[in-house]
C-alpha cells in the first residue's frame, strides 16, 4: 500500500540571539550556522523524495522569517514551488517572549508554576494556551491534507507547533509534547494513507 500525501515536517535551524528563550512570535533570523544545517538537511531529501511515486511537490512555510529562509534555502535546492501558510506559524508566548526561564520565573513565579503543572491548558500572559494551538494545528494539517492530496509537501515551522503536530497524529496527551525532542533543522516524515497517519520519522538529524 502506497501513502496518498507525504508530508515532511521541519523545523528551522538554529538562529541568531540568545539561546534557551522563548522566542514565540519574535521575528528573528537563522544564524550562518543554521543557513549550513538546512543546506545539509536539504540534501537528505533529495534522497528521501525519491522513495515516493508523487511527483507533484509543495513547500509550506511559517511567515516567521526563521521559518521562511529554511524555505527558501529548500525552494532553491530542490526546486520546489514555495508558499506562505500563516497557519504554521509558532506559538505565542505573551509577555513571556524573549525571556529566558530563570527570568520568567523570578518575574511570574505563580504563572510559571501553573505552567509547569500543566503545560496543555495553561497560557503565558497574552499567549496561547497549547490547546489553543493544538486547535490552530489541526485545522491547518487538516487544510493542508485536503488541499495537497497527492503531493510531497514540505512544511518548515518551529518546535512548538511540531510538537503539538506531532502529538495529535499519535494521539498523545498534550501535556506530553515536551517528550517529543525537535532539534534545529530536524525532519520528521508522517505518510498519510486512507484509514490512518504513519510517522515514519521523528527528529531525525541529518547535519551533524
Amino acid at each position: 500500500m502506497k501513502p496518498y500525501t507525504v508530508v515532511y515536517l521541519l523545523r528551522h535551524g538554529e538562529t541568531d540571539g540568545p539561546k534557551r528563550v522563548y522566542k514565540g512570535h519574535i521575528d528573528i533570523p537563522l544564524s550562518k550556522n543554521g543557513i549550513k544545517q538546512v543546506e545539509k538537511v536539504s540534501e537528505k531529501l533529495r534522497e528521501f523524495q525519491k522513495k515516493y511515486e508523487l511527483h507533484k511537490k509543495i513547500i509550506l512555510s511559517s511567515p516567521l522569517q526563521r521559518a521562511l529562509k529554511t524555505a527558501e534555502i529548500l525552494s532553491k535546492s530542490l526546486e520546489i514551488e514555495l508558499k506562505v501558510f500563516d497557519a504554521l506559524k509558532e506559538r505565542s508566548f505573551g509577555r513571556w517572549e524573549g525571556m529566558a526561564i530563570d527570568d520568567i520565573i523570578s518575574a511570574y513565579p505563580e504563572d510559571f508554576e501553573r505552567w509547569r503543572q500543566n503545560p496543555a491548558k495553561f497560557s503565558p500572559p497574552e499567549g496561547e494556551s497549547t490547546i489553543d494551538v493544538s486547535e490552530r494545528a489541526k485545522k491547518a494539517i487538516e487544510e493542508i491534507i485536503r488541499r495537497y492530496k497527492g503531493y510531497q509537501v514540505f512544511i518548515t515551522a518551529h518546535g512548538g507547533i511540531n510538537r503539538v503536530i506531532l502529538c495529535n497524529i499519535l494521539n498523545i496527551p498534550l501535556e506530553n509534547i515536551f517528550r517529543i525532542e525537535q532539534d534545529f533543522a530536524c525532519l520528521n516524515i508522517i505518510e498519510f494513507y486512507d484509514s490512518y497517519p504513519l510517522i515514519r520519522l521523528i527528529n531525525g538529524v541529518f547535519w551533524k
